[in-house]
């Protein structure tokens, strides 16, 4: 028996006399929606009864916990997986009820300011490696309501697993579609799916800046979007979903905490159906960004707050755990190998040479 994603579970269930009623309930089980399966359930096929206790243990071992740390602030856990390959990824479980996941094995594009962009993508996670996260998460914490897509990689370089894992878990978690976060540094694609997905995730971009010229240069390998357009689409849907557009800005002292910022914010976000997570950027090796003052950060946030547009500082997913940006990971992994992208990841074939940590020229 032998699966890595979710279309190849179906087809092992299938294979094992499962019709869909069968199949929706071993789904919800997992999320414990429904109480777990057990081999004497008259139910259900014997031959899937049969195979209950080699399909656990598959599933069990498509990513295990190797690492795990909590942080200071309460119900903040931080968990590193090693997948079937030996590969590791970050999940985080959140207080309020929700946890943080991973979709791709490192990052593509590069942001300057994480520690994840720094060792390249290794490779793309598959549907099933990413919902097994929210599985575990389910275990560990039954409560758990909400699963945001803003742990290592970029969703738009993954997008078919990633539109895959949202719609598995918007089925069959119980999990409101509004609290699945789908978070992006923009890409025509995403914008496309999303609203073409039955399962409607919301919206949270990584936006950094209002400067063109700067964006490029702090997310090197970002979508070809112009700020302009990712700002008017992520409006368009939120006022067609009712969800409000989370934008993610990393506060880094001397860079993106200016004046004209600010103006920029209020300028672009005016009358939005939208909010601003302020997020003080992570300490990262080999980058010199710093945090801005407190009352730096508070003024930026009575600014906006002044103009009615909705402010809030956050930290980062368990960055008291060295938690964000792929830091607990790069305590465990100090060389990863030069891979290229599949055809199909979202990103020209051109750009698709990513350098593992150590093997990169410093750009």
């Amino acid at each position: 028996m032998n699966f890595n994603s979710l279309q190849s579970l179906h087809q092992t269930l299938l294979k094992l006399g499962c019709k869909t009623q069968h199949c929706d309930r071993f789904y919800r089980s997992l999320f414990r929606v429904v109480p777990p399966i057990e081999t004497t359930d008259e139910r259900f096929p014997k031959a899937f009864r049969d195979a209950l206790p080699e399909l656990y243990q598959n599933l069990s071992e498509v990513l295990t916990v190797v690492d795990s740390q909590q942080g200071d602030e309460k119900d903040s856990l931080k968990l590193l997986f090693s997948l079937a390959d030996g590969h590791t990824i970050e999940s985080v479980l959140l207080p309020r009820e929700g946890v943080c996941v991973s979709c791709q094995v490192g990052c593509a594009v590069g942001c300057l300011f994480c520690m994840t962009g720094q060792s390249g993508l290794i490779r793309q996670l598959t549907d099933l490696e990413i919902v097994a996260q929210a599985i575990e998460a389910k275990r560990r914490r039954p409560e758990t309501r909400k699963v945001v897509f803003m742990g290592m990689g970029e969703p738009s370089h993954n997008l078919k697993n990633v539109m895959s894992a949202i719609t598995f878990l918007g089925t069959y978690s119980q999990i409101p579609h509004k609290n699945l976060v789908l978070s992006t540094v923009g890409d025509q694609r995403v914008f496309d799916a999303i609203n073409a997905s039955v399962v409607k995730p919301a919206l949270a971009i990584s936006l950094h800046t209002t400067v063109e010229a700067k964006r490029k240069k702090l997310l090197p390998r970002a979508g070809k979007i112009t700020i302009e357009s990712l700002i008017e689409q992520a409006e368009s849907y939120a006022r067609a979903t009712g969800y409000p557009t989370q934008y993610q800005w990393t506060l880094m002292d001397g860079v993106n905490d200016g004046d004209d910022e600010v103006s920029n914010i209020i300028s672009l976000l005016s009358g939005h159906y939208a909010m601003m997570n302020f997020i003080p950027v992570n300490s990262v090796d080999n980058r010199s960004f710093i945090r801005p003052s407190e009352a730096r950060r508070k003024a930026m946030a009575q600014a906006l707050k002044k103009a009615y547009i909705v402010a809030k500082f956050r930290h980062s997913a368990a960055q008291d755990v060295e938690g964000g940006c792929g830091q607990l990971r790069s305590r465990h992994i100090k060389n990863e190998s030069l891979v290229r992208f599949p055809k199909d990841v979202g990103i020209p074939v051109d750009d698709a040479l990513i350098f593992g940590k150590g093997e990169r020229d410093d750009q």
